[in-house]
């Protein structure tokens, strides 16, 4: 290979050095020097229908793999079309580097055509962002931006490249050790934080390990297991830890906060001691957070110091990697016990069995109809084994799959978890599924979010990507309708979809996929069958789902995770007091 190339050979060979193995983007004018190199590169690229669909392909595919996703676009209207997904990625922290087609540098503020302020724009949706305005700095900038997106606390990166910096010839040369002043994510915590840690988890009676989606981006789910066990801790998750736990281990509680079991929620609420790894005390996890878990203190493990004591003080932090602070927790509590069991919490694992006995989580399935979206969760699962990896949108749909499905490895549940994106299955199943070919892939959407991005449909159609969506048809945004039903006295605005336009089994076929209906609870596990058996070609089954089904257990944004409601029965008098947040 000759060492002089353009700036646009230059970006595609320093992908080729990271090891991308897939992007996912649209052309444009301004990042076409780059669609002519990438041409003849072993990077396999995944045309998107709208740059939207592109980020959360990326997403799902880092999801999946725990590698980088790759999104690409052009100037103006396709790089803002990546700021959702960029935000998603940012809240969410999911590792991607998007790449951006910019106007020629002499055009740059004159409202060139396809021109907006990129840099500018994706400043606070990014970790860090770059605009390239020499050719040469390509290797040194591509290396830095997948370290940042890989590193700390992961997240996007975006390089926004001018036309003529693409075009412009430049001597390759292999990057430069990376030195960021500024930037060196912590790995280890301090030893005498975890010392005062492990001393605190031993006097303690009621302890819980609160822990977040930054244990799975870490990759500690076998050292959360294996600490877990030896410090005798049930483990509540949140919404975006699912998996880190198995499911179906005795120490576990599946998820708290606002639709997380009454179990979970409420052994946060009377513990003594919140262990909390890669857990950011989100909202919708704390409720009111002055009476969020009030006789706790806290331990917080995060990577990232700026989460550490924003919502909730911590009594010990550690700042650090979760999977190394994990095994820095195992050795010195190996070290404390002596080979001794770790003390005996009888009173609390049996208050904690029963509130499992007295307040499981249920639905009931009429054999008559209509059909119940858990119901149609809990045979996809029971059909598969629990073996596949599941995304949801966002909705009524992504409660109900956190809550039935039985998680038993980390990066099988892919969601959108910060942001709340609707829109977020179709393409993130796109892309978690071109990262593993080889597992099955089924997204469980909401008919209101599939709607939104329903033509990447045509690309895992022609890209020969074979993932599988569940359509839970209710005709309605359901979520919404619930809030609506709930507090706004049944004053149902703008949440009517209808559950007959569009025809979904012919609009699959339209866009080459294999449509499927269930109408009936006794269409259900044929129908999934049917779709489980198809492995050459999208499939898409409608599920016409109960159009009135709610999201239970429920605690009202805003509110005490003391008053989790059951059911309609416990709802607080609709003349009272409204919460100030809605959705």
């Amino acid at each position: 290979m000759s060492n002089t190339m353009t700036g646009a050979q230059a970006l595609i060979h320093a992908l080729e050095s990271q090891g991308v193995d897939i992007v996912f983007g649209v052309p444009g004018g301004a990042i076409l020097p780059a669609y002519d190199p990438l041409l003849d590169s072993p990077i396999r690229h995944v045309l998107a229908r709208h740059e939207q669909g592109a980020g959360h392909m990326a997403s799902g595919y880092a999801h999946a793999t725990g590698r980088v996703g790759v999104m690409v676009a052009t100037s103006g209207p396709g790089a803002t079309n990546l700021i959702t997904p960029l935000q998603d990625c940012y809240m969410d922290s999911i590792p991607v580097v998007a790449i951006t087609g910019q106007v020629a540098t002499h055009s740059i503020g004159n409202d060139a055509f396809q021109e907006a302020h990129t840099w500018g724009i994706s400043m606070p949706a990014t970790k860090h962002n770059y605009l390239v305005t020499d050719a040469a700095d390509i290797p040194e900038v591509v290396n830095e931006a997948f370290h940042l997106a890989s590193t700390g606390r992961p997240g996007p990166v975006l390089i926004d490249l001018p036309k003529d910096v693409l075009a412009a010839t430049m001597n390759w040369h292999d990057p430069k050790e990376i030195k960021l002043p500024g930037y060196r994510p912590s790995v280890k915590g301090h030893p005498l934080q975890v010392k005062a840690a492990i001393d605190m988890i031993l006097e303690s009676e009621q302890p819980v390990l609160y822990t977040g989606g930054g244990v799975i981006r870490a990759g500690g789910a076998a050292e959360l297991r294996a600490f877990a066990e030896l410090a005798d801790l049930p483990v509540v998750t949140t919404l975006m830890a699912r998996g880190a736990m198995p499911d179906s281990h005795p120490l576990c509680l599946g998820m708290s906060g606002m639709h997380g079991s009454y179990t979970a929620t409420t052994a946060i609420q009377r513990s003594d001691l919140l262990v909390t790894i890669g857990a950011r005390f989100d909202d919708r996890v704390t409720g009111e957070v002055k009476s969020f878990a009030p006789d706790a203190k806290i331990i917080h493990v995060d990577v990232d110091p700026a989460e550490i004591g924003k919502v909730r003080k911590a009594d010990v932090p550690i700042v650090g990697d979760a999977k190394a602070i994990l095994g820095q927790l195992i050795e010195v509590m190996e070290k404390k016990l002596g080979g001794k069991r770790s003390p005996e919490r009888t009173d609390w694992h049996e208050q904690i069995a029963e509130w499992q006995r007295d307040y499981p989580l249920k639905f009931d399935q009429d054999p008559e109809g209509p059909i119940q979206q858990q119901y149609v969760i809990s045979e996809l699962h029971r059909l598969t084994g629990g073996d596949a990896i599941v995304v949801a949108g966002v909705g009524q749909h992504q409660m109900w799959a956190s809550q039935f499905w039985g998680f038993e490895r980390p990066n099988t549940w892919i969601n959108s978890g910060g942001l709340g994106t609707m829109g977020y299955a179709v393409p993130a199943a796109v892309g978690a599924k071109a990262g593993k070919p080889d597992e099955v892939v089924f997204a469980i959407d909401g008919d209101g979010c599939f709607q939104m991005t329903m033509q990447e449909l045509i690309t895992a159609s022609v890209e020969g990507i074979p993932a599988k969506i569940a359509v839970m048809n209710n005709g309605s945004l359901g979520m919404v309708k619930q809030w609506q039903k709930l507090f706004y006295h049944e004053r149902f605005s703008a949440t009517d979809l209808t559950n007959h336009t569009p025809d979904y089994v012919k609009l699959a076929e339209a866009m080459g996929c294999v449509g499927i209906r269930a109408e009936r609870p006794a269409d259900v596990v044929p129908a999934l069958e049917k779709a489980l058996a198809i492995n050459d070609k999208p499939v898409v089954v409608d599920f016409v789902c109960d159009p009135d089904a709610m999201v239970f257990p429920m605690v009202v944004a805003g509110g005490s995770n003391d008053d989790v409601i059951m059911s309609m029965t416990d709802l607080p008098d609709p003349a009272g007091p409204q919460p100030e947040d809605v959705i």
